[in-house]
């Protein structure tokens, strides 16, 4: 077990040489800034004062050359073999209500949603409660490295995590979970993570966008704003995107919650040409202007799908001037 000090702040926490530094310090009520845990985003930049670690992904985009010349890590894949010394300003934002813990999953049942889209559901070896939206990672057996997904259920006990997950052409992880993955295999777990949680103290109505597998976070989004009490008066909107009528799901979940039709209203639409599409057609920050237009200022508002559909959304909720308070989106992919 090596110890990690960071001596600008008197700070110090133990890091086990099979955890990377931002987990370890997440995992002991830290708030060591992150986002996508993978290495994608770079927001978990530490400098290295003292002593050595090494990249658990040397290719990690978010991590430059000059990251390298100037002896910055990204936290997410730095493990270390002895005691360092670190710089990095901790933020109470980034503490996490409950810790996140590496547990172990069965799988207990499969549903398909789409074509490409699978529900995964796994009862985990140790109870670990998560927020509504949170994510956790996946270590798919055989498959090198973890990969993030949200949770799209809601628990109280923790004792299990659902996963509606797209399949990514020629992905390794993905190809494992839907082509290999049976009822009674295991998983690797680690979570949860994440900032894109449910604010049930924000007085506004709720607009929840999302595409591709960015349905799963939405959906605990949703399912969480409707358990919640202190919820009750407030409107849930929901649009879900997909390139064609096949790729669309969601309301059949949505449909199961009380209130669907009333406070609950679901806007599916498509971004091409579908004979079969009957409904609405447009990227999601599309639907959203023409529904919602000024009133997105006065809404809190979560979003998950691909990249091109996130840089669209913030440049959307900058138009109409939301603030960024009432913005809620985890940078993962």
């Amino acid at each position: 077990m090596a110890k990690i000090e960071i001596p600008s702040a008197n700070l110090s926490f133990d890091c086990g040489t099979d955890d990377t530094v931002l987990r370890a310090a997440l995992r002991h009520g830290l708030g060591f800034p992150y986002e996508c845990n993978v290495g994608s985003c770079g927001n978990c930049k530490f400098e290295l004062l003292e002593g050595e670690v090494t990249h658990e992904r040397t290719d990690s985009p978010g991590w430059t050359e000059r990251d390298k010349s100037k002896n910055r890590y990204l936290g997410c894949q730095a493990k270390v073999s002895g005691d360092c010394k670190i710089k990095v300003s901790f933020r109470d934002h980034y503490k996490s209500e409950h810790l996140p813990q590496k547990v172990t999953g069965t799988l207990t049942a499969i549903e398909d949603l789409t074509h490409d889209i699978r529900e995964f559901r796994f009862h985990l070896s140790t109870p670990v409660p998560f927020l509504p939206g949170q994510y956790a990672l996946i270590y798919a057996p055989g498959v090198e490295g973890a990969r993030a997904y949200s949770m799209g259920n809601t628990t109280t006990t923790g004792s299990d995590w659902h996963f509606q997950i797209k399949k990514v052409p020629n992905g390794a992880a993905t190809g494992v979970l839907f082509d290999k993955l049976k009822i009674g295999d295991t998983v690797g777990l680690d979570g949860p993570y994440g900032m894109a949680y449910l604010r049930t103290e924000a007085p506004r109505d709720i607009l929840c966008l999302a595409g591709g597998s960015g349905l799963s976070p939405m959906i605990s989004i949703t399912r969480g704003a409707v358990e919640a009490a202190a919820l009750k008066g407030q409107k849930i909107h929901f649009i879900y995107g997909g390139r064609a009528a096949r790729d669309i799901a969601g309301e059949a979940i949505l449909k199961a919650l009380p209130g669907y039709g009333e406070r609950l209203h679901f806007y599916p639409a498509i971004s091409s040409e579908d004979a079969t599409w009957t409904g609405r057609t447009g990227f999601v920050h599309d639907i959203a202007r023409e529904l919602f237009g000024e009133s997105l200022a006065n809404m809190e508002i979560y979003f998950a799908g691909p990249p091109a559909m996130a840089d669209a959304v913030t440049r959307m909720v900058v138009e109409y001037k939301v603030p960024m308070a009432q913005v809620h989106y985890d940078q993962f992919y």
